[in-house]
């Protein structure tokens, strides 16, 4: 057996994994949300019960990681670890602070970490991902490790931007309407150059649907 064939594919159930836990926060969030937006009570329930199923999923996502993909990247023991932490806080304070500010904290950890790594020389997301980029070039690695630097600073300054000007459910909203459409875009675009610089054909289908995540 080939080590090509030894390696699960991961296909979509990369999304699931990613973005499971963000649409379980979004629909639980949603469902315990009072109509009425001055019920702060009420308010504040749908924060805490949509945190703690954000923080259950994630967990679970991670667990499905290790036993269907074979693997758990350092970007998702590193994201997984900060819903944890910024999840405790804000149901433990009943503030949703702390779990709208965890997106800024990872965007800014790894726009730095990846713009400071090219700057020494290093591709430091080809070690954050660890996904099925086969072939490709430390050239093409470098290109993508810039790139997505400089996007994850731009993200961060989105979250910030929408967080304070947005209601809570608003904010949540431009998870799943925003960041996921523009992360899904900005990887599809990079996709002729991945092609240029050594990634086969046959890895287009696990690069979309495993794009860099928070």
């Amino acid at each position: 057996m080939t080590e090509a064939e030894k390696k699960p594919k991961a296909g979509w159930l990369n999304l699931l994994v990613d973005y499971g836990p963000v649409l379980i926060f979004f629909l639980v969030y949603r469902y315990f949300s009072p109509t009425d937006r001055e019920h702060m009570a009420g308010e504040v329930l749908a924060v805490v019960m949509g945190t703690g199923a954000f923080m259950i999923a994630a967990v679970i996502a991670l667990a499905v990681s290790k036993w269907k993909l074979k693997h758990i990247s350092p970007m998702l023991w590193l994201s997984t670890a900060l819903i944890v932490f910024f999840g405790a806080i804000t149901i433990f304070l009943q503030d949703p602070f702390y779990i709208q500010i965890k997106p800024t904290v990872i965007y800014l950890m790894f726009g730095l970490a990846l713009l400071i790594g090219i700057a020494r020389g290093k591709s430091l997301l080809k070690t954050l991902l660890q996904a099925a980029f086969d072939g490709l070039d430390d050239e093409g690695w470098k290109i993508l490790s810039r790139n997505w630097g400089i996007f994850f600073l731009v993200l961060a300054a989105m979250n910030e931007g929408i967080r304070h000007y947005l209601s809570f459910g608003g904010w949540l909203e431009t998870k799943l309407y925003v960041f996921l459409p523009a992360s899904f875009l900005f990887t599809f675009a990079h996709m002729p150059m991945l092609l240029r610089h050594g990634m086969g054909e046959d890895k287009k289908e696990e690069v979309l649907t495993h794009p860099p995540h928070e």
